[in-house]
């Protein structure tokens, strides 16, 4: 069984493997070919160029230097979103007074897309890195805060009267139930927010930075610098996909106690 389940494994690696050089044979070949199709392939760089263009921009401290704003900026965004986002989910999910107050404040303000306030942070802070920061945690803060506050409301009341009934405090509900048995839905949230918090530091970053993977990606579309485009749009993938790998992460070692689905194969 233990056999199976590592051949599973390396089958399943190797599928994806194969589907990511695929992918990357076929761009070749419909770029360097410079087809038409109902795409116009001939507009846009060849694998091979993108590569020169990677290889190039390894070698220089801008890449380096932008690669570093960015990460500051989406870890501190993203940092104070899962503080605040938690903290207001739990008390959104168990106080009423909370609900009543803070709920119809939260329901309206979530539906604005975090881009869309960027004209106000400009208004609001003396600088740009600041409301860059403030759009980025405004993307994650809702994400975060809405799963927090389902992942609370959904826990059984049977758990909580069963404290209770042991002489428990509110505390020890807040501790014993609540903030454990919410962890799958906060981490849920914490994935989903990394995610979207991306994709407004970037925006951010093109319509008021100086700095960031964001501003040097459109910096290379207005010199007409196609590569370069293609290298930021390639580290702005690879870093979602490592920051939101890294919450999964710390999210399985959190929630170890949980049981895990597996699959059987007869």
């Amino acid at each position: 069984m233990r056999v199976r389940a590592e051949r599973r494994v390396w089958t399943s690696r190797l599928v994806r493997l194969v589907s990511v050089l695929a992918a990357i044979g076929v761009w070749q070949v419909l770029t360097s070919q410079h087809l038409r199709l109902w795409v116009r392939f001939d507009m846009l760089p060849t694998v091979t160029q993108i590569v020169r263009a990677f290889g190039h921009q390894l070698g220089t401290d801008t890449y380096y230097l932008d690669l570093g704003q960015s990460l500051i900026r989406i870890l501190t965004g993203f940092g104070l979103a899962a503080l605040l986002g938690v903290t207001s989910g739990v008390a959104l999910g168990r106080s009423r007074w909370c609900a009543d107050i803070l709920g119809p404040l939260t329901e309206l303000a979530r539906p604005i897309p975090a881009i869309a306030i960027v004209p106000v942070a400009i208004l609001l802070f003396p600088d740009d890195e600041a409301g860059i920061v403030f759009i980025t945690f405004l993307a994650a803060f809702f994400p975060i805060m809405v799963a927090t506050r389902h992942a609370v409301r959904a826990l059984p009341t049977i758990w909580e009267e069963s404290v209770r009934t042991q002489g428990g405090t509110r505390f020890d509900v807040l501790w014993r139930v609540v903030l454990p048995g919410s962890l799958p839905g906060v981490f849920s949230g914490l994935s989903t927010g990394i995610g979207v918090a991306w994709i407004c530091v970037v925006s951010a970053e093109m319509i008021s930075g100086r700095l960031g993977v964001g501003y040097r990606t459109w910096q290379a579309y207005t010199i007409v610098d196609y590569p370069g485009v293609f290298v930021g749009i390639i580290t702005i993938g690879v870093l979602g996909y490592t920051t939101s790998a890294a919450v999964e992460f710390i999210g399985r070692r959190v929630t170890h106690w949980l049981p895990r689905g597996e699959e059987t194969v007869k």
